[in-house]
């Protein structure tokens, strides 16, 4: 279920893409972009374990704050919070840790830089992971990647395309068939190219589907994207003029844009959640006639052996 969450916040931001000019050009479809240059937080799916089983503690209070680079005053108090497994003790004054520790203090760190959680709330949301499923907490994952209260609060915009490549690891020739296509935009300054928020986002999105195998060399066709743009853009722009003229064209400049903010947040959940819903309901109906059909299956090939007609 990956894949639904990064399209579903892909469809979310295009919505609000600028849709006022975009160029309608045929592109050949370049190669897949490099690898992002930013490092990123590596998490351990499971618990090495030794052959017997059990996990297996060789990690020392001093990698672990390197791994994760969380104080060690931080980490032990997390452990007498609760927050945190206490270590296996291997002498009087040591300890050793394991790779479930650093996943843990990872997201304890995220929730609080990221959300500015209180220790409180940090222990709810850690009892409730504890039964979450993988695709489960891999969409957690993506949602506190995406939707960072920090980073709206200081969102800024990208000048140049070198800097935009760099902020989102897409390649050059990635970048302008997306820009040919509509999908990605900026405004000039300076005679400088400037991205917003939104552009930046489609850019690490896309080069997250490629990551999971939803790109050109898996057989994905990216023109679907544009589509999905060009849909989105006849749509404001056939709706939002016309209820802008009715009911927004009287208002203050202040009033329009104090109204203007808030109902494209409204729209942006809006979207964001029936879309959502929508293709989780189609998936499961995708789901359930696929293992319908291979319940069945058993009873037709007897059927064929026996000359049972269908």
């Amino acid at each position: 279920m990956n894949y639904l969450i990064i399209l579903t916040v892909k469809f979310v931001n295009t919505f609000f893409v600028d849709f006022w000019a975009a160029p309608r050009l045929t592109v050949e479809l370049p190669a897949a972009a490099p690898p992002r240059r930013h490092p990123e937080k590596k998490k351990t799916a499971a618990c090495p374990r030794t052959a017997a089983g059990k996990v297996k503690f060789a990690m020392r209070i001093a990698e672990l704050v390197k791994k994760t680079g969380v104080p060690k005053e931080t980490i032990h108090f997390y452990i007498r919070e609760g927050l945190l497994r206490k270590p296996r003790r291997s002498g009087t004054h040591a300890a050793d840790y394991a790779a479930a520790h650093v996943d843990r203090v990872l997201l304890i760190k995220e929730l609080r830089d990221s959300f500015f959680l209180p220790i409180p709330e940090i222990k709810k949301i850690l009892k409730k992971s504890r039964k979450q499923s993988p695709s489960e907490q891999a969409v957690s994952d993506l949602h506190n990647k995406y939707f960072r209260p920090l980073d709206r609060m200081l969102a800024t915009e990208v000048v140049g395309r070198e800097a935009f490549q760099e902020a989102t690891g897409m390649g050059r020739k990635w970048l302008a068939t997306m820009e040919d296509w509509g999908v990605i935009t900026h405004h000039p300054q300076n005679g400088q190219p400037v991205y917003s928020r939104d552009d930046l986002i489609l850019g690490r999105l896309m080069i997250d589907m490629d990551r999971l195998g939803f790109g050109p060399k898996d057989g994905y066709d990216p023109e679907e994207l544009k589509r999905i743009a060009d849909f989105i853009r006849r749509f404001v722009r056939s709706s939002h003029r016309d209820y802008y003229q009715r009911n927004l064209e009287g208002l203050s400049s202040s009033d329009l844009d104090a109204k203007g903010s808030k109902f494209v947040e409204i729209m942006s959940l809006f979207f964001y959640h029936i879309y959502r819903k929508l293709v989780r309901e189609e998936y499961r109906g995708l789901r359930q006639a696929q293992l319908g059909r291979k319940a069945a299956a058993p009873v037709r090939n007897a059927r064929k052996q026996k000359g049972v007609p269908e």
